[in-house]
């Protein structure tokens, strides 16, 4: 029988199947990494905007938004090729720094910092850090057509230009990831952080509003007001990257932040959306690895995806390591709630970000029987009503089902 590896973390599970049994579902990864020759072709050649040298003046300051830990984006290939452009253009390292965009996640490490931006850009441009909940170097600079306050890092408004390098993958209720979500909210407070996620919650239904959710961006009211919270800023120019499963960017967008960005979206739903013809009484499904694994808040996304390849009541083997837990101390209090629609209720009553992310699993373990292979300890599986399982089991349930393999549910939209 074939064998397929699948990401667990750092590390790879090897899984034996049948194949006419199971069906492999992923795009092509067999795109090849792009040079620094070509990645700077495509510099040269932004979507309706100058070429970022041209934008920036001699002696004018850069600040650079770039993601934290959560995401890979080639980030360090693209802001190495940005800030020597910029110094061949005039502008001193000292004039340049960079901010990541963590909204409400952790802090950056600093070895995660020198991951991020390669060594070369962490050596010698300044590095600032982003907490929501700092008032002092938060401020406000206005609010969205739907009086939401937009309160933004401070540091924004302190230099002449703000370029946002980000990733393009989907998001289960943002549509996709990158553009303005390094604004709003990666460099947001708190408080706006909450309000513009409540969009994606229709607390008269109990449920997610109409037109929120993976690949979604027009009529999508949380993508709306993300961009609203962006415009305060007017980025000069900003980068999306698409990345292969090793992390290397294989195509880049870049120019106008709202143009360039979805035209990124765009090709990146092209490539990454995988047709069914049915769902299936079984799916196993893995996050695609560290950092898609790294706890169960960003794990999730993957059991959305498999979600929709699953028939309601079958079973769904979800591969995650979660090496850092649950992402915050507080998440698994969310499931002392009796089922979903009582965690639904509680969540309209007083809301909060990772409620709503703790109701979405919920609804899955309800309509799912999820085993799931994780480091988390089965009190935590037990109480978010998944069954923890070993390796061993996994070629075991595939023996007895007709079902899928998902090998990076975090970077597929499946569609029926």
């Amino acid at each position: 029988m074939p064998e397929i590896q699948l990401k667990y973390g750092t590390s790879w599970i090897p899984i034996a199947y049948d194949e006419s049994r199971c069906s492999v579902l992923k795009t092509s990864d067999d795109e090849t990494a792009l040079s620094d020759v070509a990645l700077g072709a495509k510099l040269d050649t932004p979507i309706d905007s100058k070429p970022l040298e041209e934008i920036v003046e001699p002696g004018e300051t850069v600040l650079f938004v770039v993601p934290d830990a959560t995401r890979r984006t080639a980030c360090g290939q693209v802001i190495n090729l940005l800030v020597r452009r910029l110094i061949a253009n005039g502008t001193a390292p000292h004039e340049m720094s960079v901010i990541f965009a963590t909204g409400i996640h952790r802090a950056v490490t600093d070895d995660e910092k020198r991951e991020i931006l390669t060594p070369f850009i962490a050596q010698r441009i300044k590095m600032l850090d982003h907490n929501p909940r700092d008032l002092m170097h938060i401020m406000r600079v206005g609010e969205t057509p739907e009086e939401i306050p937009v309160e933004l890092n401070r540091a924004l408004s302190e230099f002449d230009h703000v370029v946002l390098i980000g990733g393009i993958s989907f998001h289960y209720f943002a549509g996709f990831t990158g553009g303005r979500k390094l604004i709003c909210p990666g460099l947001g407070s708190s408080k706006i952080i909450s309000a513009t996620h409540k969009l994606a919650f229709d607390c008269e239904r109990k449920t997610r509003r109409n037109g929120v959710g993976t690949a979604l961006l027009d009529g999508n009211a949380v993508h709306e007001a993300f961009v609203q919270a962006a415009s305060f800023v007017k980025p000069s120019f900003a980068v999306s990257t698409v990345v292969n499963d090793a992390g290397d960017a294989v195509d880049l967008f870049c120019g106008d932040w709202i143009t360039s960005h979805r035209a990124a979206c765009d090709e990146y739903a092209r490539k990454n959306t995988i047709a069914i013809a049915e769902k299936r009484d079984l799916v196993v499904v893995s996050c695609g690895g560290s950092p898609y694994d790294i706890n169960m808040i960003q794990a999730h996304k993957a059991l959305e995806a498999a979600s929709h390849a699953c028939k309601e009541g079958g079973m769904i083997v979800f591969i995650a390591e979660c090496k850092e837990g649950m992402g915050r101390n507080d998440f698994l209090n969310w499931f002392t709630a009796g089922n979903s629609e009582a965690l639904a209720e509680r969540l309209c009553e007083s809301y909060q970000v990772n409620g709503q992310t703790a109701w979405s699993l919920l609804r899955k373990a309800e309509k799912f029987d999820v085993k799931v292979l994780t480091n988390l300890s089965e009190a935590e599986t037990n109480q978010m009503r998944m069954r923890k399982i070993e390796r061993s089991e996994i070629e075991n349930i595939l023996h007895d089902s007709n079902g899928y393999i998902l090998p990076f549910g975090a970077r597929s939209l499946i569609r029926n």
